[in-house]
């Protein structure tokens, strides 16, 4: 079996689940049947397999390093990415006009899955340069587009981000980078960025980053923000590499995860003219970046949720087949040990796994799907609600993988036991490349403060009553199953007990004791979209078992199980943390710096 993709679960979620047949059958995607989505499947699963996996584990070993200046990285993250490229793998999420293959949103999302599973570091690089692609097309001027877009698709050139800085982290109000205007239009930039994955390497002859900075004279904190394309190397009109841009690379950081990926401290104009463009209007900077954030928080939950499967995927198959150990029954040392996997608690784990990624999983491509329907909306308000709907899924998407996932991470290495914290398995590995995806793109905390502060409330409230409109409409269908009603009655109660606890929070005095308690509500609020998830699943399983053969039955089965197991042991707790905000309980707010260990 693959430990990287369960494709007859791809399929599933895709066909079953989401109804993708519809999306094939309009205009925008007629070049598109099942099979032809299937041999795509393929070629990438190939790649990932053949030209990712093998040396994940010796990369994670052997991390870039820092030598006399420039980045030394084994030379098999450069073939792996040629070999991606080669198959035509960076053009999967572009459109036509750009050259791209005009894939659905839905297969590119799960496509890329595969090559964050089989390798995490490497494939960071193909998926920052295309969110860099996708940012430039969407606010980038003419000439800077046609300057730079072409070789940022092809994946000739690969791009990062470039937001946080030492002293600001996460607070982008507070940073310094600077951009003075110069007399051709361009911009000299000076500073140092932090954190920038990507940042510097010899793979390309050139990275293009984004770069956000100050403009002299601009507004305060966030209003004064611009965003400035930044190339390594600069660019000649002919579109030849021109000089150094003096971007200099000032040390790599060494995380615990990801190892593969370059990220680093990289400062501007310090050994001569760092010169940017600017990318939409000056003092536009957040919003235009958020193009790419915004794809990116998505990302970062897409890839927390195919780590976790890939740790599902390997230690299920190693409970098939570890003989360890009798059932509780029998007592005879004689008999034949029976395969882990027989085992009551060994079985918990494997299903809250199952639970927990399958959920995860449905979430991500219901999301993308989401993007697929703006696309192909016909009148504004289709477009409109396509749009809500993704904004306040977007901190969910990016949060609860982050958070359950990295669970099901914890479990692959238990059902392991001792084996599960050594290196000779990928396991640990996972756990490791996962635990930063509860930081990257945002906190928890920042993106608990995003949908309770504002992403339920905007539009006055339209987001949220939008979701309940779409939840409603799954109740309504899944009525049509009896053995799905007490699911119904539970996804039901959880709702209006959103709706509750927000009104006992619009009754707080103060925004502090409204926030204190938004990451226990983005957790609970995570708990009732996947509750959602699972009841869709548990409706097409139901579909399917009425139609397939004895072959398919297992499967649907486990869907059902899932379902239940989400529904008896993991929705309740929303409820209670659902009660627990709604008390707007002070208990964070009046602990005293002195309290933790005493003055």
């Amino acid at each position: 079996m693959s430990t990287i993709i369960n494709r007859r679960d791809l399929d599933f979620l895709m066909y079953e689940t989401l109804g993708l047949d519809s999306i094939l059958a309009t205009e925008r995607y007629q070049d598109y049947d099942r099979e032809a989505i299937a041999a795509i499947l393929d070629l990438a699963q190939s790649v990932a397999e053949e030209q990712f996996q093998p040396f994940a584990g010796h990369l994670d070993e052997n991390e870039p390093k820092y030598v006399d200046g420039k980045v030394e990285i084994i030379p098999e993250v450069k073939q792996a990415l040629a070999a991606y490229r080669d198959a035509g793998l960076f053009l999967t999420g572009y459109d036509q006009d750009l050259g791209g293959m005009q894939l659905p949103w839905v297969v590119h999302q799960a496509l890329n899955g595969m090559f964050v599973t089989a390798n995490t570091g490497v494939s960071s690089y193909a998926f920052l340069t295309q969110g860099v692609a996708n940012m430039l097309h969407a606010c980038g001027s003419e000439p800077l587009k046609a300057k730079y877009l072409p070789k940022l698709v092809e994946g000739e050139w690969f791009g990062t981000m470039c937001l946080s800085e030492p002293q600001a982290g996460s607070s982008l109000a507070d940073i310094r980078t600077k951009a003075e205007k110069q007399p051709d239009g361009s911009y000299r930039i000076t500073g140092t960025k932090m954190w920038i994955s990507g940042g510097d390497h010899e793979m390309t002859d050139n990275i293009i980053h984004m770069v956000l900075a100050k403009v002299p004279g601009g507004p305060a904190g966030v209003k004064g923000i611009s965003l400035f394309l930044v190339p390594k190397h600069r660019v000649n009109d002919d579109g030849t590499i021109g000089d150094n841009n003096n971007i200099a690379l000032a040390g790599l950081n060494h995380k615990m995860g990801h190892r593969g990926t370059t990220n680093c401290l990289l400062n501007f104009g310090e050994s001569g003219d760092t010169i940017g463009y600017l990318v939409g209007e000056e003092n536009q900077g957040l919003a235009n970046m958020f193009h790419m954030m915004n794809e990116a928080r998505i990302g970062v939950g897409a890839a927390a949720t195919v780590i976790g499967l890939g740790g599902y995927l390997y230690s299920l198959d190693y409970a098939r087949n570890r003989p360890q150990g009798r059932h509780l029954t029998n007592k005879d040392p004689n008999t034949p040990m029976v395969m882990i996997s027989e085992h009551a608690d060994v079985k918990r784990m494997l299903l809250t796994q199952k639970a927990y990624v399958e959920g995860a999983q449905a979430l991500i491509l219901y999301s993308a799907k989401l993007l697929d329907e703006q696309k192909l909306a016909t009148t504004d308000a289709e477009r409109t609600r396509a749009a809500l709907l993704l904004d306040l899924l977007t901190p969910i998407c990016k949060s609860w993988p982050s958070e359950f996932c990295l669970e099901a991470n914890k479990l692959a290495i238990q059902i392991l036991g001792g084996y599960g914290y050594t290196r000779e398995y990928p396991v640990e590995r996972y756990y490791r490349d996962n635990r930063l995806n509860h930081i990257h793109e945002g906190t928890h905390a920042i993106h608990g403060l995003d949908i309770l502060g504002r992403k339920v409330r905007m539009h006055d409230g339209a987001a949220l009553k939008a979701l309940a409109e779409e939840i409603q409409q799954s109740l309504t269908a899944a009525q049509s199953h009896p053995e799905l009603g007490d699911y119904c009655q539970q996804l039901a109660a959880a709702l209006s007990k959103v709706e509750a606890t927000l009104g006992a929070i619009g009754k707080a005095p103060d925004m502090t004791l409204a926030l204190a308690n938004a990451t226990a509500f983005l957790d609970a609020m995570g708990h009732v979209v996947i509750a959602w998830m699972w009841l869709k699943q548990a409706q097409a399983a139901l579909d399917g078992l009425a139609k397939s053969g004895a072959h398919d039955q297992p499967f649907y089965h486990g869907k059902l199980a899932a379902c239940k197991f989400f529904f008896k042991y993991e929705l309740p707790t929303a409820i209670a943390k659902f009660d627990l905000v709604a008390e707007l309980d002070d208990t964070f707010v009046q602990m005293a710096d002195t309290q933790f260990i005493g003055s």
